[in-house]
Parts: C-alpha cells; sequence; structure tokens
C-alpha cells in the first residue's frame, strides 16, 4: 500500500479561499507600502552561506537552513574532521549555500551590491518567504512570508515617526484595532548596561529583562545574578521592574536612571523626538507604548527598536518588528549608510483577523456566476457571454461538462458561488439569460447588459 504522502513540520499547503485571504492582507499592505513611497524588489530565495552566517548571532545561525553542495559533497571534506563529527568544520565544506532567514540581510547584500544604481535615501519594500530551522508551534512556522519596508541612506528620525503611522495605517485598514507599538532604543539598553557597570554583559542582561513578563521581577534578578550581574548592579536598575505611566513619564524615568550615560541620554533623545511627535500627529487605532524589556535584534540594531502586539484579546506573539540599524551594510563593505526598517508577519496576522473573524465577506476567489451547461450550442450561447463579463473585469465561468443540475448546483454551492446562469433554447431564442440566485432561489430572466450591470 502507498505510503500517505504529508509535507514537512512548520510548512503548510493553503485551499484557494486561504489563498484569497493571504492575497487580501498582502494587497491591503503592499497598497500602504506604496502610499508611503516604498518600491518593490525581491531577492533569490538562498543565498551564498557567507552572506547569512554571523549575521543573527549563534542562536540565529543555528536555524538557517543548510543546503548541501550539489555531488559528492563529502569528497572534498577532511578526513579528520568526518572523524571527529565536528559539524562546525564539516558544514562549511559541503554546504556553500543556504535558504535567507530574513530579508534584512538579502537586502543590505542587495544595496550593496548595487549602489551605483540606486537613488538614495531608498525606499524598499519586499514580500517573500523566508525560511527557519525552528521548533513549529502555534504562530510560528519553518516556512513564512515577511512583508519588509526598509529606507536607507539616511539618519532622520523622521523615518521612524513615518513607520510608526504605517504600522498604525495597515492595521487600522486591516480593521485590527488596538494592537501595540511597542518601541525602545538600543543606545538606552546600552547605557543601562553602561551606569551599572556591566557593558561587557549588555546581551545577559537584555535577554534575562527581556523574560520580565513571563518568569517575574525575582525570576529575572536569579537569572542576572547566575550571569555574573552583582546584586549592587541590579538594585540600580530597580526602577525597571515596576516601569509605568505615560510615555513622558518613563521617559523622565529614564532621563534620571541614564544622567550618567553619554550614550543612553542620546537614546533617550531619540524616543523624546519620536513619541512626542507621534503623540502630536495622532494615530488611528494603535497605541505606542515605550518597553524598556524590548531587545530584539540586538546584532544589528543600532537605534530605535520596534515590536507590534497582536490586540490583548489574542494570545499571539508579536505581529511585527523592526529597528534602527546603523552599518548594516558595513558588513558586505559599504560605510555609514544607516537604515530604518519594519516588517509585518503575514501568517501571524492571518491569525489575528481570523480569530476576531475581521475577514470581509467580499473576500473570496469565487466566480460571480456559474453559466450552467445544457449542451455544445448552449455552452457556445454561453462562452460569448462569458467573454464580454470577463472584459469587464466580472468573474464568470461555465461548468466544462453537460451532467444533471443537481451536480452542477453541488459544484456551484461547494465553491461558494452564489449566482447561476441558465440558458436553453428559450433563452437563446430571446437572447437572454436565466439568472438564479443560488441562496435565495429567486430567478429572473435579464439581457446581457442587465447581467453586466449586476455585477459592475
Amino acid at each position: 500500500m502507498a505510503q500517505k504522502p504529508s509535507i514537512p513540520k512548520g510548512t503548510r499547503d493553503f485551499s484557494p479561499l486561504e489563498v484569497a485571504k493571504r492575497q487580501y492582507i498582502i494587497s491591503v499592505i503592499k497598497k500602504h507600502f506604496e502610499r508611503s513611497g516604498f518600491q518593490p524588489i525581491e531577492t533569490p530565495s538562498f543565498e551564498n552561506s557567507e552572506t547569512l552566517m554571523g549575521k543573527y548571532g549563534e542562536e540565529g545561525d543555528r536555524l538557517i537552513f543548510k543546503i548541501l553542495n550539489s555531488g559528492d559533497f563529502l569528497a572534498k571534506t577532511k578526513e579528520e574532521f568526518l572523524q571527529t563529527k565536528n559539524s562546525l568544520k564539516i558544514t562549511p565544506q559541503i554546504s556553500e549555500k543556504a535558504l535567507r532567514y530574513d530579508l534584512t540581510v538579502p537586502f543590505a547584500r542587495f544595496v550593496v551590491q548595487h549602489q551605483n544604481e540606486l537613488e538614495f535615501p531608498f525606499k524598499r519594500y519586499q514580500i517573500q518567504p523566508v525560511w527557519r530551522a525552528d521548533r513549529p508551534q502555534k504562530g510560528r512556522f519553518r516556512e513564512f512570508y515577511q512583508c519588509d519596508a526598509d529606507v536607507v541612506g539616511s539618519t532622520s528620525l523622521w523615518q521612524e515617526v513615518e513607520l510608526v503611522q504605517l504600522y498604525d495605517a495597515v492595521f487600522s485598514d486591516l480593521k485590527v484595532e488596538g494592537v501595540t507599538i511597542k518601541i525602545n532604543n538600543r543606545k538606552i539598553l546600552s547605557g543601562i548596561a553602561e551606569v551599572i557597570g556591566a557593558s561587557d554583559k549588555l546581551i545577559d542582561f537584555t535577554v534575562a529583562l527581556d523574560k520580565l513578563d513571563k518568569i517575574g521581577e525575582d525570576g529575572v534578578k536569579t537569572e542576572m545574578l547566575a550571569k555574573g550581574i552583582s546584586e549592587e548592579a541590579i538594585d540600580k536598575v530597580q526602577v525597571l521592574f515596576n516601569f509605568s505611566g505615560s510615555l513622558s513619564d518613563k521617559l523622565q524615568q529614564l532621563r534620571e536612571l541614564l544622567a550618567t550615560s553619554e550614550e543612553g541620554t542620546k537614546g533617550i533623545e531619540e524616543l523624546t523626538f519620536i513619541c512626542e511627535t507621534v503623540e502630536e500627529l495622532g494615530l488611528k487605532s494603535a497605541q505606542l507604548n515605550l518597553d524598556v524589556t524590548l531587545a530584539r535584534g540586538l546584532n544589528y540594531y543600532t537605534g530605535a527598536i520596534f515590536e507590534v502586539a497582536a490586540p490583548e484579546t489574542v494570545k499571539l506573539g508579536s505581529i511585527g518588528g523592526g529597528g534602527r540599524y546603523d552599518d548594516l551594510t558595513g558588513i558586505f563593505g559599504l560605510k555609514n549608510m544607516s537604515g530604518v526598517g519594519i516588517s509585518f508577519g503575514l501568517d501571524r496576522i492571518y491569525l489575528v483577523i481570523e480569530e476576531l473573524n475581521l475577514f470581509p465577506e467580499t473576500v473570496s476567489n469565487a466566480s460571480d456566476i456559474l453559466f450552467f451547461n445544457y449542451g455544445n450550442t448552449e455552452a457556445k450561447y454561453a462562452l460569448k457571454a462569458i467573454q464580454k463579463l470577463r472584459e469587464t473585469g466580472i468573474k464568470a465561468e461555465l461548468y466544462p461538462d453537460k451532467v444533471k443540475m443537481d451536480k452542477q448546483f453541488k459544484y456551484a454551492d461547494k465553491k461558494g458561488i452564489k449566482y447561476a446562469v441558465i440558458v436553453g433554447e428559450t433563452e437563446m431564442q430571446q437572447n437572454i439569460f436565466g439568472l438564479k440566485n443560488l441562496h435565495s432561489g429567486e430567478q429572473q430572466n435579464v439581457t446581457l447588459q442587465e447581467l453586466m450591470s449586476k455585477f459592475l
């Protein structure tokens, strides 16, 4: 007996309706990207390994899907590496390419490679799949789409303000109200580590602090102590464990905490400009929240850091994120090319909209009309009309076979087609069409022009 086919864990098939819903989300995101002046690019699904490795930290490197070299890939591998089973030494010799982990690093490579062809500041958007060898769970997949918008070639903080507005515009358009746009600044995190005398433990400090919601104050302090951060240092940042109030209140608490840190003060100035400007301009439905525990992308973010949380009624992780990177292109030899960007998590946004039942009823890939097939003569008459309808943008199809009406009715029902056109000898003689509402059962005779008007 043949084995039942399956797909790898962390990947999915999508039905026609699911694809229609995904395309709806993408169309809204794309619309707002283009309204904001971003231009589309695409990059290969796989890159040279050296382009990706070492750009995401040790954990990120482990999650990159490596592609085996073609042919006898073990032939050129050193025997000593095979005998010691040293995977870190073997991997570069048997795999020279890898699936992209995100869209940001390939974009940096694109900018460096095509720098003489681009006009700076360069605003690009990119909507393509990425792959991560992660452990699959709800909202976390091994293959998923990212929808990115980045600006490179400008250090202006107005870009951060516009990206906050872009998040707000997209989620408002999708009717996903109540999202929280969390914001922090890498310089503030560096300033905190400096003030407590633990600059060399910045990563350990921020990773522990980021777990405050999950393991609580005592758990975070225990982890910090285990990482070699002293009790005296932890006491200096006690205010962070009860960090609350308005944006201005939080900024003032940080000013007092980081008064002796030049870098931390610079971060506060940047955040103050962004937060105060956004507050003055206003947001449609999103909330902007200063979250000092936000510490994503520390390997390349140098300024503002963003993360978007779903509405509180939906228990899901982040649905977007991004930040400022002052020298991401520097890893490819192009110095002093500052950039800032954000990403929308298409798959998680889909789950949020589905859970909140926010997909419009009009989101469907079903045809508007199904012409029933009564025979060759009737089918030819129907196709002439179908051609006219399609030219005006109406989705119409002909059932391909002359079969019992019951089967054609079931076909329309399963595809979600609401109207059927019935054409027999009488209709052809009078040059009309029988239009039947398959939900109500109501039927009327219409001309071709009236049929078009019904769906335009």
